[in-house]
């Protein structure tokens, strides 16, 4: 029997960001091998699990065993960007390939890019630039941030802000909340007391629940629009509409989107019992074009697959006329959503409303 191609899959199986990846995430690649039959180019496809437990030297020794001992052809990074740091350096330095999903640091193409590594379902320049760029060209023009004090959350206030005032608009101000705070309300007050029209959300799942709780209780909805720079599907799902109404967010694909989309997470579902979110999505996409890209080389060599892909358009339930630009960065339409109120829901899983969607190229401005 010819050796099996090896897929390695390294995210939070058992943690607090399970849900948004975790075993949904393995499910879905799983879909992909069963669509394309078990097999390409006449081998079996294997999928290998590694919960890193969002800890990063177990991330990296997940990645040195795999590529270095277990003969893993491909890892897809799952969610926590300092644990996909760790992953991408062990690719970078052994010359193989890494498909980054759910880690949205940009740090990983603007200051760590390299041929084998591509970032492929958002990041956090997308994130911010998305919803700065759009509303601003609305007229909401004046916005202020709360921002989680950590890396991640610093990125995406400083890729907001750079897309704020290049629509024309300005921030007027911002706000660090430690990570993992509980009590948002002195946040939530020095937005209100700005005259901010928008505030944005620089945090995500836990601390974005207790911002809105606060903000619900402090009548922020009627005095400014809220965006959630790191949202999913399953966040709006555990606030539940009433709360959660009126939220902008970014993300690079949702269940509504088409015909094909509500197909695939009716899917998802029948196993799942949940909605998939737009990373088990992605993760599906990702293990997709990295096995077709196999099957038209022919072989797993990293940069036979690589090229490859980093010259092909790529389609499928998730991507639309996806291309890989130099640095890594997969460009595709971003989407601006806006959560329904409770009138205008059909059923559990219906919160979105669709408001715009950005071209990649614009989505995910160079940081060159």
């Amino acid at each position: 029997m010819s050796n099996p191609i090896r897929i390695g899959f390294c995210t939070d199986l058992s943690g607090p960001y399970q849900s948004v990846d975790g075993p949904g995430g393995a499910e879905a690649i799983r879909m992909a091998i069963a669509d394309l039959g078990g097999s390409v180019a006449e081998r079996p496809v294997e999928l290998l699990l590694g919960d890193h437990r969002n800890d990063v030297t177990e991330a990296a020794s997940i990645a040195q065993r795999w590529y270095g001992q277990e003969g893993v052809d491909v890892v897809i990074s799952g969610v926590n960007s300092d644990t996909s740091l760790a992953l991408t350096s062990v690719a970078a330095e052994v010359g193989k390939p890494i498909l980054i999903v759910g880690a949205g640091t940009s740090v990983q193409t603007r200051e760590r890019s390299a041929p084998g590594i591509i970032q492929y379902a958002y990041d956090t320049v997308a994130l911010a630039t998305v919803p700065g760029l759009v509303l601003t060209r609305q007229g909401d023009k004046r916005w202020f941030y709360i921002t989680a004090d950590y890396p991640f959350g610093r990125e995406l206030e400083a890729h907001g802000r750079a897309a704020v005032m290049g629509a024309g608009g300005t921030v007027v101000g911002s706000v660090l909340n430690p990570h993992e705070a509980d009590d948002f309300t002195p946040y939530v007050q020095a937005a209100l007391d700005s005259g901010a029209q928008v505030l944005g959300l620089a945090n995500g799942h836990a601390e974005l629940i207790k911002a809105m709780a606060a903000m619900r209780r402090m009548g922020v909805r009627d005095r400014m629009k809220l965006v959630g720079l790191l949202t999913f599907v399953g966040d709006i799902h555990e606030m539940g509409l009433e709360e959660a109404q009126g939220l902008y967010l970014a993300d690079s694909w949702f269940w509504t989107r088409d015909a094909e989309s509500r197909a695939w997470a009716k899917r998802f579902h029948a196993s799942q019992k949940v909605i998939p979110s737009s990373l088990q999505a992605a993760d599906y996409s990702a293990a997709t074009q990295y096995l077709r890209a196999v099957g038209t080389t022919g072989t797993t060599d990293a940069g036979a697959v690589m090229g490859h892909l980093r010259g092909a358009t790529l389609n499928d339930m998730y991507v639309k006329n996806g291309r890989i630009r130099s640095d890594g960065t997969m460009l595709h339409d971003m989407h601006l959503l806006r959560v329904k109120t409770p009138a205008q829901s059909t059923g559990p899983w219906d919160v979105y409303d669709h408001v715009a969607t950005v071209p990649g190229a614009e989505a995910f401005p160079s940081g060159k």
